[in-house]
């Protein structure tokens, strides 16, 4: 800390009138009195950022800052009406301005105009955020949680950036291990333990929903007073489903992720806690520790360079497979070392992301999912399986029948969805369960999406979320209605592999009709209601009226869309690796049944002639 204070006060002018220099995590914040330099500091602040190799942010002294009630006022004056401002509420702690608006665009203005405007003539910072196209519990929660807690992130940030920039060890030797707590030959759980003599950093926390198992926790290797900092590459519970019970039993430490991770993380593990209770299992943490990691979390953009602590380096890229998913680059000592782990990854076209990342600068350590890495494991082109997709839902309307699509609630109902749109799809899409609040979600963070939905929302304002003839079912009246309705439709309801929810109910009323279709478009768990249809069965046992067992017999069509998934099948796996800018001196295979990480660890080596390893869970490798 001495000598970064050393460093802004040789290059800061004497006149800048500092009043607090502050960490905020792996940021440097300087508060000023001095209204002319926090209106232009961006030359000299570029200067000193490229000697520190910080990301430094000018915020105001509060004595400079206009009164709350005249800035809100002068914020409505600058920016145009058209820009739908749905809130300005300020955080004096930290000299910002929250503005939140439909379209963030016109607010800041072009060339950052009207964001100059409002900052100089406030001298508040603003800070710009997209009010959801849909309106999200969820975002709405998250943002309003992270507000009230704003002294407390303070402080927290704080201690996090001291333990940041502590001065490095001198060490006589400099090593790297990798702890396999989860996910090593299996799909579920993932979880890893990457240590070094400074750091100790976990790269997801999952569950394995499936079996009810956890992490390894219960192993030397793992002390959770230890741990430094967590990274989650993406939502899905079996990436992060297990991160709230470390806010349960101690940690307080930082969780690194996406925006739009943070808010998924948060309505899969809250329905995650719902479910269990509703089952009578034993939860393994409270919704007050979901609440506790959300405070904990520094949200990072794609490509963002982030100190995660004294030895390590973090960026975020693109992984193509879910919202805000990404693929985990951690930069070791001063080029000692560089790990890439790419959670789940999709290298290929969808309606939803551009194709996974690949320019990295150095990578030694791959560490690749499998779930798809099978020597049978290829997909039919994606254009294939969308148009197959129309060919169904089509057919099923002309004969005035419904079609279920069984659905997981983030990813598969949203690439369903801009299908759909984009064919031009005219009939009712009927939605029910956690799947709208997640496409409420993916309305708050349209910038995660691909360039060409981007292009559609920005500039041509064709959102295919808040297309008119997608409807939302809420209750158990909307959804009689549906069932009783003689007009063709279609409706996307979880749970995506026919265990409960309400695409069960759904089932029990369409099963009867020919005219009807059942269609598969996301992965049947052996052993799910879901996977003996697709089998063949054509007469299911269900429970009715009392608890009793009862036969439903299906007359009604069943279909299964292949190549819709957001992984990579084992043809993509390959082309990531080979489209690498860094090619990998190893590559480490995991997120994968039985032999399939076996199987591809074995082929990669023959292809890239490099050392390829599919670990057991519980093994610890030396990385350097």
């Amino acid at each position: 800390m001495a000598n970064i204070l050393k460093q802004l006060e040789k290059n800061l002018p004497k006149d800048a009138q500092i009043t607090e220099v502050a960490f905020e995590g792996p940021e440097i914040v300087i508060y000023t009195k001095n209204k002319e330099f926090f209106k232009s500091h961006e030359k000299v602040i570029k200067e000193i950022v490229s000697t520190l190799k910080k990301r430094i942010e000018v915020r105001p002294d509060l004595s400079i800052t206009v009164d709350m009630e005249e800035a809100k006022k002068k914020i409505k004056e600058i920016v145009p009406e058209e820009a739908g401002i749905k809130a300005i509420y300020f955080e004096p702690e930290l000299g910002k301005v929250v503005i939140e608006a439909q379209k963030p665009g016109m607010v800041i203005g072009k060339g950052g105009e009207t964001y100059k405007k409002i900052k100089n003539e406030t001298l508040w910072l603003p800070k710009i955020e997209r009010a959801p196209a849909i309106d999200s519990p969820i975002v709405r929660a998250v943002r309003n949680l992270l507000h009230t807690e704003i002294d407390y992130r303070k402080k927290f940030l704080n201690k996090i950036g001291q333990k940041i920039n502590i001065p490095k060890k001198e060490l006589s030797e400099r090593w790297v291990r990798l702890s396999c707590l989860g996910s090593c030959r299996e799909v579920g759980r993932s979880a890893f333990l990457v240590e070094t003599p400074e750091s100790n950093v976990i790269l997801d926390f999952g569950v394995n929903v499936a079996s009810d198992t956890f992490p390894y926790t219960d192993i030397p290797e793992f002390d959770i007073d230890k741990i430094d900092a967590v990274v989650v590459s993406h939502a899905h519970l079996d990436h992060c489903g297990y991160i709230p019970w470390l806010y349960e039993n101690g940690y307080t430490g930082p969780l690194y992720a996406t925006a739009p991770t943070r808010d998924l993380m948060v309505l899969l593990c809250m329905d995650y806690v719902d479910i269990a209770h509703k089952e009578g299992k034993n939860v393994p943490y409270t919704k007050r520790a979901i609440e506790k990691a959300v405070k904990h979390t520094i949200a990072l953009d794609y490509g963002e360079v982030s100190d995660l602590t004294p030895d390590i380096r973090l960026t975020l890229q693109p992984a193509g497979h879910l919202l805000g998913s990404s693929l985990v680059h951690l930069h070791i000592g001063d080029g000692l070392h560089n790990i890439l782990y790419t959670g789940d990854l999709h290298f290929g076209p969808s309606r939803l992301f551009e194709p996974a990342y690949t320019n990295f600068a150095r990578i030694e350590t791959l560490i690749i999912e499998s779930t798809y890495g099978g020597a049978n494991d290829i997909k039919p082109p994606r254009r294939e399986a969308e148009k197959k997709l129309m060919d169904v839902v089509t057919k099923t309307m002309e004969k005035g029948g419904k079609v279920l699509i069984p659905s997981f609630a983030v990813g598969r109902a949203q690439e369903v969805m801009c299908i759909l749109h984009a064919n031009k799809f005219q009939y009712p899409v009927y939605m029910e369960g956690m799947l709208w609040d997640a496409t409420a979600i993916h309305t708050a963070y349209p910038e995660y999406l691909s360039r060409y939905l981007q292009k559609q929302i920005f500039h041509y304002g064709n959102n295919p979320f808040i297309a008119e003839n997608f409807k939302r079912i809420t209750v158990s009246k909307e959804r009689e209605e549906v069932i009783a309705s003689s007009e063709p439709s279609v409706v996307i309801a979880t749970s995506g592999m026919l265990v409960g929810g309400p695409a069960l109910e759904y089932l029990k009323a369409f099963a009867s009709d020919k005219r009807n279709t059942l269609l598969f478009v996301g992965y049947q768990a052996e052993g799910s209601l879901g996977r003996r249809i697709q089998k063949g069965w054509r007469e299911i046992p269900i429970i009715g009226e009392g608890g009793k067992t009862k036969a439903l017999k299906m007359e009604m069509e069943v279909d299964t869309i292949e190549g819709l998934s957001g992984h990579s099948d084992r043809r993509q796996l390959i082309s990531f690796i080979r489209n690498l800018s860094s090619k990998p001196e190893r590559i480490i295979c995991n997120h994968g049944d039985g032999y399939i990480p076996l199987e591809l660890a074995r082929d990669l080596h023959k292809i890239y002639k490099v050392e390829t390893i599919a670990p057991k869970n519980l093994e610890v490798l030396r990385l350097k």
